[in-house]
């Protein structure tokens, strides 16, 4: 049989096994908005660590990683730093959510942050800013859905069609089954692309160099040390500055937690001990990176010059004499990767949309009925929107994650205020939220005026926290009793 075609029956029969993981969910939960959005708050252990595990480890770690540390070397292990480090205020954050969303009925994080702060705006300023976030980083995943069906087919399959085919997949399962279709899509997905992670990565150093120790001595032999020596090196080949990328650590650690789609779950788990085992055992799915990154160093002296670098997984699978059923199998696992995080990106965006923007604008309040409607239409628009950009866009999967962070991590400052100081009022979280985000979009339209290389996101942090410490210090103090709620209450 010709390899295509066995390729993409593999490819085939994975993304129909994967149809029916997200669609048979659907008839457990209730047809009501909590079912939809937060699955009837039933989630086991098991779910949220392939939830939060897989719906964070997606395209950017499955064809970025290797990028990157094909491309750019140690700068790859960025990826590792920040995944470490940022699930930490989860821990906190999490279990406080849970409590407070089982108690008052909430089922995203715009909603605690609205009602702490007694403010419609700001659950209407917190949605665009999500769903603008939540663009490029769906976007990530149909690019690189598509750049596995176009390199893999060797053209035959274009990169449009290829991300084309395997979203309208995940559209419909999201559309019809929510949140727990993608939890045990996620199941299913998380499992398949960790085993063949680690086949992979240790497979190719040793067919290509005979270990994986040899293969650093290759590219040492190569005069590429620079590759290998922290912090690696920026896109154009420059040394990376130790202060841009322990800046990037630091936004995209803060940025990690606040993660709407990634927050969300907390209200999703069936109780705040299942919550926080998960979030404990969360870091083991950062090991599944480890051999993701050895892929992209073993390409360095034997593949130069391919672009773009984010290819280079499928590239290498191609030059390499292997069954065609075992370049299909690592196909698919590259599109599970994709679809992922796909899933809760866009069922969190449709949800976050509807419940936090549209229903606190219109003036005839929006029936159970209606908001899952409207959630499901959303859940088709936005698919559309970031499919428009992926087909059109020629930006790195790993640049585009880096951009959204400096928006998300603006969310960090309000979360924490929400929970842990007293003082914070309205207008202090309004200001500061929007400073953050200002400041944020001017240093990312004007790179060249960042002071010292930081990441964006840096100078909005700390206009966002700035502003909000000083405006809640000079206004009126909010409704005591609602402060408690937060403050005191989400603690019990």
């Amino acid at each position: 049989m010709d390899t295509g075609l066995v390729i993409l029956l593999i490819v085939g029969a994975y993304l129909l096994i994967s149809l029916l993981a997200g669609i048979l969910p659907g008839l457990r939960v209730s047809g009501s908005v909590d079912g939809y959005v937060a699955g009837d708050r039933s989630m086991s252990v098991f779910l949220l660590y392939f939830v939060i595990g897989a719906s964070i480890f997606s395209s950017f770690a499955f064809l970025g990683g290797p990028g990157w540390a094909y491309s750019r070397g140690a700068a790859a292990f960025y990826i590792l730093a920040y995944g470490v480090t940022g699930i930490i205020p989860l821990y906190f954050f999490g279990p406080r959510a849970w409590r407070l969303g089982k108690k008052f009925g909430y089922v995203t994080q715009a909603e605690l942050l609205a009602s702490r702060f007694d403010s419609k705006l700001l659950s209407v300023l917190l949605a665009v800013l999500s769903v603008v976030v939540f663009i490029p980083y769906l976007t990530i995943q149909m690019k690189g859905a598509g750049y596995v069906l176009n390199v893999i087919t060797e053209g035959l399959i274009p990169e449009w069609i290829g991300a084309g085919i395997t979203y309208i997949v995940v559209m419909i399962y999201v559309y019809y089954s929510g949140v727990m279709g993608v939890g045990w899509s996620n199941a299913f997905q998380g499992m398949f692309m960790m085993v063949l992670a680690w086949v992979l990565g240790l497979y190719l150093p040793n067919a290509l160099y005979g270990g994986i120790g040899p293969m650093f001595e290759a590219i040492s032999a190569a005069g590429k040390d620079a590759m290998l020596q922290a912090p690696g090196l920026t896109a154009d080949g420059s040394p990376w500055s130790w202060m841009a990328f322990s800046s990037a650590v630091l936004v995209s650690a803060i940025g990690f937690s606040v993660w709407p789609h990634f927050f969300m779950r907390s209200f999703a788990a069936k109780s705040d001990k299942a919550l926080r085992l998960s979030i404990v055992l969360y870091p083991t799915f950062q090991i599944f990176l480890v051999p993701i990154l050895l892929i992209g160093f073993a390409a360095v002296v034997l593949y130069p010059g391919i672009t773009p670098a984010d290819s280079i997984l499928p590239f290498m699978l191609m030059q390499i004499e292997l069954p065609a059923i075992v370049i299909g199998l690592f196909c698919a696992g590259t599109l599970a990767a994709s679809m992922s995080s796909g899933d809760a990106i866009l069922h969190s965006a449709a949800s976050v949309g509807v419940r936090d923007g549209i229903a606190k604008i219109v003036k005839t309040p929006l029936t159970d009925a209606m908001e899952r409607r409207l959630i499901r239409l959303g859940v088709i628009l936005i698919g559309f929107i970031a499919y428009l950009f992926a087909v059109v866009g020629d930006v790195s999967l790993v640049a585009l994650l880096l951009a959204s962070y400096g928006g998300v991590a603006q969310i960090f400052p309000v979360v924490f205020a929400m929970f842990y100081w007293k003082r914070a009022t309205k207008a202090g979280a309004m200001w500061g939220l929007g400073a953050g985000i200002v400041v944020n979009l001017f240093f990312l339209m004007n790179p060249e005026l960042k002071p010292w290389g930081l990441h964006e996101g840096v100078y909005g942090l700390i206009a966002n926290a700035g502003l909000l410490i000083l405006v809640s210090l000079i206004t009126k103090p909010d409704d005591p009793d609602r402060v408690h709620r937060f403050t005191e209450e989400s603690r019990e």
